[in-house]
C-alpha cells in the first residue's frame, strides 16, 4: 500500500474543498435549514409527533443522511471525473500506485467532507430542535459507514459519466427521489401494510432506520440488517472499482 499516494490525493482534494469552504458549508447548511423551517415548522404544527418522537426532531436524521448521500455523490463523482476531462487520469494511471490507493484518496476526501458537513448540520439542528443521540458510537458509524459507501457510488459514476451533464443524472433522478421515498421524513410504519413492504425494496430506506435508531432507539428494519446493507454496497462498490482499474473501462477513453 502506498500511502504517501493516498495522503496526496487526499491532501489535494481537502485542500480544494477548504479553498470554497463557505460555499461548499453554505449552501447544504442553508438548504438544510430551510427543510427544518418548511417540514419541522409549518409541518410539525399539524404532526405533533411519531412514534414518541416531536417532528422536528425526527426529522433530522433524514436531512442529515439527504446532505450526506447528496454530498458524498457529487464530490466524489467530480474529484475523480475533473482528472478525466483534463486529461491528469493518465498520471495516475502511470504512477507507481495501484487502484485502491487512488479509490482511497479520491473516496476518503469525499467521505470527509460529507461527515464534516452533516455534524455541522448537527450542530444547527440544535438551534431548532432538543436533539438526544441515544448510541453516539453508532450515529458516527453509521454516518462514517453511509458516506463512504456513497462515496464509493459516486466515485463510479464519475468514471462513468462522459459529460458534467451525466454527473447530475444519478444524483437528481436517483439518490434524491431514494432518500425521499426511504422514510427521511416519515417512518414506514406510517404507510399501509402494501406500500409498507414497498418502501422496504428501497436500499436507503435502511441507511436511513439504522442511523435513526442511533439517535431516538426506532428503526423500521433491524439494525444489523441495515449495518448488512451498508456493508454490501461497499463491498459492491469496491469490486466494481476493482475490475473498471484492470479492464481500463471509460479510463482510456
Amino acid at each position: 500500500m502506498n500511502w504517501q499516494s493516498v495522503r496526496a490525493i487526499f491532501g489535494h482534494e481537502m485542500a480544494r474543498f477548504f479553498r470554497t469552504v463557505f460555499q461548499s458549508l453554505a449552501s447544504p447548511v442553508l438548504s438544510t435549514v430551510l427543510y427544518f423551517v418548511v417540514f419541522g415548522a409549518a409541518i410539525g404544527g399539524r404532526i405533533q409527533s411519531v412514534e414518541g418522537v416531536a417532528y422536528g426532531a425526527f426529522i433530522v436524521p433524514g436531512l442529515m443522511m439527504l446532505t450526506v448521500l447528496q454530498q458524498s455523490v457529487s464530490n466524489a463523482s467530480f474529484g475523480i471525473y475533473f482528472p478525466k476531462f483534463s486529461g491528469t487520469i493518465y498520471e495516475f494511471l502511470v504512477a507507481p500506485t495501484g487502484w485502491i490507493e487512488v479509490a482511497l484518496g479520491f473516496v476518503g476526501a469525499a467521505a470527509a467532507k460529507a461527515v464534516l458537513i452533516a455534524l455541522v448540520i448537527l450542530l444547527t439542528s440544535f438551534w431548532f430542535n432538543g436533539i438526544h443521540i441515544a448510541h453516539p458510537f453508532w450515529m458516527l458509524a453509521f454516518l462514517i459507514l453511509t458516506a463512504l459507501a456513497f462515496s464509493l457510488l459516486g466515485f463510479i459514476i464519475g468514471l462513468w459519466a462522459k459529460s458534467f451533464e451525466q454527473l447530475q443524472i444519478v444524483p437528481m433522478m436517483v439518490i434524491t427521489p431514494l432518500v425521499f421515498l426511504g422514510g427521511a421524513f416519515y417512518s414506514a410504519s406510517m404507510l399501509p401494510p402494501f406500500w409498507e413492504g414497498v418502501a422496504k425494496l428501497n436500499p436507503v430506506l435502511y441507511l436511513i432506520s439504522g442511523f435513526r435508531w442511533s439517535f431516538f432507539d426506532i428503526a423500521d428494519v433491524p439494525v444489523f440488517t441495515s449495518l448488512f446493507a451498508v456493508a454490501v454496497m461497499i463491498v459492491v462498490c469496491m469490486a466494481v472499482i476493482r475490475w473498471i482499474f484492470a479492464t481500463g473501462w471509460r479510463l482510456r477513453e
